[in-house]
């Protein structure tokens, strides 16, 4: 039996704005289902890194928590800090950073608590039956809150191929750990040539896994726990991802990790993609090119596979906008994420999500 999707386009007038179309388009999905009175409610999102303009506009994520709050739950804007050394390493420069791009309080009237604590390591082990973990690092907070709305900027990106609610709750809930353990297998790297022997990454591992060897950096993989925190400490980015993960398995770690954010979230979850501004790469990035596609609306679903095929369906089947970075696939029906990424299988992350039962491909998309 397919998944329903429902979709609302930009089109409004007078007689309706595009915050009443939301709220029709959350009413049909089922929100009333998954928020109950005195819920601690996770509005699961990306703030957008300083410089990057493609995020989702805080006067919609208002829209939302207040809905939320109409129903007697309690919201709070989560995201987990990243792995990289950006600025939104650690929860002061995250809640700055959100603060930045226009996610303050009278805007989104929820208060903004980051998932994984202060550096990343308020972390819940999961435990999970996949192929490739039996136990999932997610942030503790995403896992203790009663309820999670997914709110995700649909783009695209350079390992998945495509980023939605698939990558926002896999990898956007997992604790610094997490994160690491999802995109490689192994310790970090230390790249001797950037390296200047300050030794701020020595007196900041907690298992002593770093030493100073002729006034380089090393790692012993056998004390490192991957937390990833000295790629975090390290101002010259001596110390790096190891990215040795087939993209194969890069994408099945992200689903294993949705499973586990999901485990405890059973008929409490609602997943939204704004399929606006699609930009070609991650809002990780301090910049973002032109759209590819033009905006074609929101759409919303109970059902986290439906809802990505959906939206890669109705962006494939736009023709790309002139001036974009496209020069293949740019008709009508083609695949634009295949174009952006020819390297990157985009159906992966979709069967296997399918294969572990989180969802279903087929959908019936119904438009409000």
């Amino acid at each position: 039996m397919p998944s329903k999707v429902y979709c609302i386009d930009l089109r409004t007038s007078h007689k309706e704005n595009l915050y009443g179309k939301l709220e029709r388009l959350l009413k049909r999905t089922g929100l009333a289902r998954a928020i109950k009175k005195r819920d601690l409610v996770a509005v699961k999102l990306h703030f957008g890194e300083t410089g990057n303009t493609a995020y989702i506009r805080p006067v919609f994520i208002g829209k939302i928590t207040r809905m939320i709050k109409a129903l007697g739950g309690f919201p709070f804007l989560t995201d987990s800090n990243t792995l990289y050394a950006g600025t939104r390493g650690n929860s002061a420069n995250h809640i700055e950073t959100a603060l930045y791009n226009g996610f303050t309080y009278s805007t989104v009237d929820a208060p903004i608590i980051i998932a994984d604590g202060l550096r990343g390591r308020s972390e819940i082990a999961v435990s999970i039956k996949g192929n490739h973990f039996d136990q999932a690092y997610i942030g503790a907070e995403i896992v203790n809150a009663d309820a999670l709305v997914s709110v995700a900027h649909f783009k695209g990106h350079e390992l998945s191929g495509f980023g939605g609610t698939i990558k926002n709750v896999g990898m956007g809930s997992a604790s610094r750990r997490g994160k690491l353990a999802q995109h490689s297998s192994l310790s970090p790297k230390v790249k001797s040539k950037k390296c200047i022997g300050c030794g701020d990454c020595v007196v900041h591992c907690s298992q002593k896994a770093l030493t100073l060897v002729e006034k380089k950096a090393v790692i012993n993989a056998d004390n490192c726990i991957g937390c990833g925190e000295c790629i975090l400490i390290c101002e010259n980015e001596a110390i790096q991802i190891r990215w040795n993960q087939s993209i194969p398995i890069f994408q099945e770690n992200m689903v294993e990790y949705t499973l586990a954010v999901l485990k405890n979230k059973k008929r409490k979850a609602l997943f939204i993609n704004f399929i606006t501004d699609v930009s070609p790469a991650c809002d990780c990035y301090d910049f973002n090119d032109a759209p590819i596609v033009r905006n074609i609306g929101i759409v919303a679903s109970i059902d986290p596979v439906a809802i990505d095929q959906a939206s890669v369906d109705l962006v494939n089947q736009e023709a790309a906008l002139p001036g974009c970075c496209l020069t293949e696939n740019t008709a009508p029906g083609e695949d634009k994420f295949g174009a952006l990424y020819p390297k990157v299988d985009w159906h992966i992350q979709l069967k296997y999500a399918e294969k572990l039962k989180l969802g279903r491909c087929n959908y019936d998309l119904v438009t409000i």
